[in-house]
C-alpha cells in the first residue's frame, strides 16, 4: 500500500476542500435551518463530479476509486458540519456503485445519469419497523408477476424519502422472496407507495422517513443481479458505504479539533492562553492521535475495497470485513468525543448555536445510534471474523 497520495489525488482533495470552504460552510446553517440541501450546492457537486463518484463515466460518474471517494467524504464531512451533505454524498456513492455493478443495462442508463447530475436521488431501504439489523426477520415481500415484481411491506428510518419525491429517483429496496432476498430499485413516485417524514434531532438537511409499499409493481429490469441473492448485494453496499461514513466522521472530527485549537490559542484565562494548560493540551493531543490513527485505518479500508471488493475478488472478504467494521466501530465515537470535548473548551459559548459545534454533535450522533449499522453490529461482525461463525450470538 502506498501511503502518499498521487499528484492527482492531492489536487482532487484540495479542490473538494475549496468547495467545502467556499460553498458548504457558508450554507451549512441554511441547510440545517431549511431542512434541505440547496439546488445550487447540488449543481456544484455535480459539476465537480462528486455525486455517485464510483459510477463509470459512461453513466455520468467519475469511475472513481474508493480511496478518491474516501478523500472526498472526509472533505465534505469537514465542510458541512451538520453531516447532511455527507449523508447525501455517501448514499449516492455507495449505492450508485452497487447499482452500477449489479443493475441491468436498462436500469443503469435510465437511473444513473440523472443521479450523477444531481437531478435525482438514490438511497437504500432495508430497515423495518420491527428491526434494522435482523434481516432474517424482514417482513417486506416481493414476488414475480409476469415481467414485474410485486412489492408489499414497509421500510422506516430511510434517508432521502422527501428528496426522492421532490427530485425523482428512489431506493434500492431489500425484500424477502421465498427463502431468498431480492434487491430492487424502486422509484418513490411509483403507484402504491406512500411516505411519512420523521423529525430527527440532526442532519436536518436530508430527510428521514418511512416508505409503505402496497402491491407496488416494479419492472423486472429494476432487479439487481439474480433473484434471491439480494442480501449479498446489500451487504456489499453496506461495506462500501460504511467506509465513506467513517471518512465523513473523520472530516468532522478534524474540523472540530481545528476549531478548538484556534480558540484555545486566543482565549485567555488567568492571564495566559488556554492552550498553555496541560489539562486541555493533553486532551487535544490524545484526541488528535486517535483521529490520525482512525484516518489511516479508514484509508486502508478504502485501499482494500479498491484492491479486492471493487474488482469482484472475494478471496480477501474476511480482511475487508474486519477493516471496514473496525473503522465504522471507531470513527463515529471518536468524532463525537472530539466535538463534545471542544464544546467543553468553549464553555458556555460552546452550547450556543453561534459557535456551531452543536451542528456536528447532532449530525455525528446519527452514526452512533445506527445509521449504516450500529456499533454493536460492527462488534458482532468483528467477533465473527476473529472467532468464527460458530460463535455468532444468533442462529
Amino acid at each position: 500500500m502506498e501511503f502518499s497520495l498521487s499528484d492527482e489525488e492531492q489536487a482532487f482533495q484540495e479542490a473538494v476542500r475549496r468547495f467545502g470552504d467556499k460553498v458548504l460552510r457558508p450554507n451549512e446553517r441554511r441547510i440545517d435551518r431549511e431542512g434541505r440541501i440547496p439546488e445550487e450546492v447540488l449543481r456544484e457537486m455535480a459539476h465537480l463530479g462528486l455525486l455517485a463518484m464510483p459510477v463509470p463515466s459512461e453513466y455520468g460518474g467519475l469511475g472513481a476509486s474508493a480511496v478518491l471517494t474516501e478523500l472526498a467524504a472526509e472533505e465534505i464531512g469537514r465542510g458541512d458540519f451538520s453531516m447532511a451533505t455527507a449523508v447525501f454524498f455517501l448514499l449516492e456513492a455507495g449505492w450508485g456503485y452497487i447499482l452500477a455493478r449489479h443493475g441491468t443495462d436498462a436500469a443503469l442508463h435510465e437511473v444513473l445519469p440523472p443521479v450523477c447530475a444531481g437531478e435525482a436521488f438514490l438511497g437504500i431501504a432495508t430497515t423495518e419497523p420491527t428491526g434494522g439489523s435482523d434481516l432474517a426477520g424482514m417482513r417486506t415481500r416481493s414476488h414475480r408477476d409476469g415481467d414485474a415484481f410485486v412489492l408489499r411491506g414497509e421500510k422506516c428510518y430511510v434517508s432521502g424519502v422527501e428528496e426522492a419525491k421532490a427530485l425523482g429517483g428512489g431506493h434500492l429496496t431489500l425484500s424477502r422472496d421465498g427463502d431468498g432476498f431480492n434487491l430492487l430499485y424502486v422509484p418513490t413516485r411509483s403507484k402504491g407507495i406512500s411516505t411519512q417524514k420523521f423529525e430527527n434531532m440532526g442532519r436536518m438537511g436530508i430527510s428521514t422517513g418511512a416508505l409503505t409499499y402496497d402491491d407496488v409493481r416494479v419492472p423486472e429490469s429494476y432487479l439487481l443481479g439474480e433473484a434471491g441473492h439480494g442480501f449479498h448485494y446489500a451487504m456489499e453496499g453496506f461495506t462500501v458505504a460504511r467506509t465513506f461514513v467513517s471518512a465523513a466522521c473523520i472530516g468532522a472530527a478534524e474540523r472540530a479539533l481545528e476549531t478548538g485549537m484556534a480558540y484555545i490559542k486566543e482565549r485567555r484565562a488567568f492571564g495566559v492562553p488556554l492552550a498553555k494548560f496541560e489539562g486541555i493540551q493533553f486532551e487535544l493531543v490524545d484526541l488528535w492521535a486517535q483521529v490520525e490513527a482512525v484516518k489511516w485505518q479508514c484509508r486502508r479500508a478504502a485501499w482494500l475495497l479498491d484492491t479486492y471488493t471493487l474488482k469482484g475478488d472475494l478471496s480477501h472478504r474476511s480482511e475487508v470485513d474486519r477493516a471496514v467494521a473496525s473503522v465504522k466501530l471507531t470513527a463515529p465515537p471518536i468524532a463525537f468525543e472530539c466535538v463534545k470535548r471542544v464544546m467543553m473548551w468553549f464553555g458556555a459559548a460552546g452550547y450556543t448555536k453561534d459557535v456551531g459545534l452543536e451542528l456536528g454533535l447532532r449530525g455525528v450522533m446519527s452514526y452512533l445510534v445506527g445509521a449504516e449499522g450500529g456499533l454493536n453490529i460492527m462488534r458482532i461482525i468483528l467477533g465473527r471474523e476473529l472467532l468464527g461463525k460458530e460463535f455468532l450470538p444468533y442462529p
